[in-house]
């Protein structure tokens, strides 16, 4: 015990130790010197104490939302430009970012060439719900179905469908970008039709519809995901060219007139 603790102190940072209320235990001193010097009553005192610990609970629940989601970088709406991008019609994305068509379990699909946006702006929305207290898991599609070969092929493919049914939202990304195998095709399938009107999916991809079954191989296939994916979905488009691509010729750009005023 300190010089400065009272045996009530000390007995009160115990007792909510207990009861697992950690901002509570470690604002109690401050908040209560804080009250002291404003006068303020003792249920004034609790409530802010309370209310300090519901901030910080949320603040470390979102913390642990985010890190399960797994997505590979950061990616706000705010930080996309929209300028750039004339195409993607942004009422839409900004009427998306509110959340309610995860609550309504309908499904995203963002399609266009590489580079265009796609990943940013699926990551944002994806972002946002995690914020807003929905749980979110990112997949790129290639690394999903590996996951669930693997899954398979140890006897914990159910164990994995489970955890995907207790989600929110799905993102998707990439799909389109390699040719599955049969199998995984099936088990891409098996994710689509196992979200269907219980949660969302978002799937970023640069083919047009008509180009899927390159990735999912038969028609039949193909078809009942289209079916399932596009019933009460809404669709964006992101047309023109890469973002990376017009990057790297402004930075070649740049390099040329600094060698040039440097010669």
């Amino acid at each position: 015990m300190s010089k400065t603790e009272t045996k009530s102190t000390v007995l009160v940072k115990h007792h909510l130790k207990q009861l697992k209320l950690p901002t509570m235990q470690h604002e109690c001193e401050k908040t209560a010197a804080r009250a002291a010097k404003e006068n303020l009553d003792h249920l004034a005192y609790l409530l802010a104490l309370c209310e300090a610990e519901l901030v910080d609970r949320e603040r470390r629940a979102a913390e642990r939302r985010l890190k399960a989601a797994r997505f590979p970088a950061t990616k706000t709406l705010e930080e996309f430009d929209f300028d750039l991008q004339p195409s993607v019609n942004k009422p839409l994305v900004l009427e998306l970012a509110k959340g309610d068509w995860i609550d309504q379990r309908e499904n995203l699909l963002l399609v266009g060439a590489s580079g265009t946006g796609k990943t940013h702006l699926a990551t944002a929305l994806a972002l946002s719900a995690c914020l807003q207290g929905r749980k979110v898991r990112y997949f790129r599609v290639t690394e999903l179905i590996a996951l669930m070969l693997e899954a398979r092929d140890d006897k914990q493919l159910l164990k994995f469908r489970s955890q995907l049914a207790k989600l929110d939202l799905v993102v998707l990304d990439e799909l389109g970008y390699v040719p599955a195998s049969k199998a995984g095709a099936e088990l891409l399938f098996d994710v689509i039709g196992a979200a269907y009107e219980r949660h969302s999916l978002v799937v970023t991809t640069n083919l047009s519809f008509e180009h899927w079954t390159e990735v999912l191989g038969s028609e039949r296939l193909t078809g009942a995901a289209l079916d399932r994916l596009t019933h009460r979905c809404h669709i964006l488009e992101t047309k023109g060219e890469s973002y990376r691509l017009k990057d790297a010729r402004r930075r070649r750009r740049s390099n040329d007139k600094e060698s040039t005023a440097t010669a």
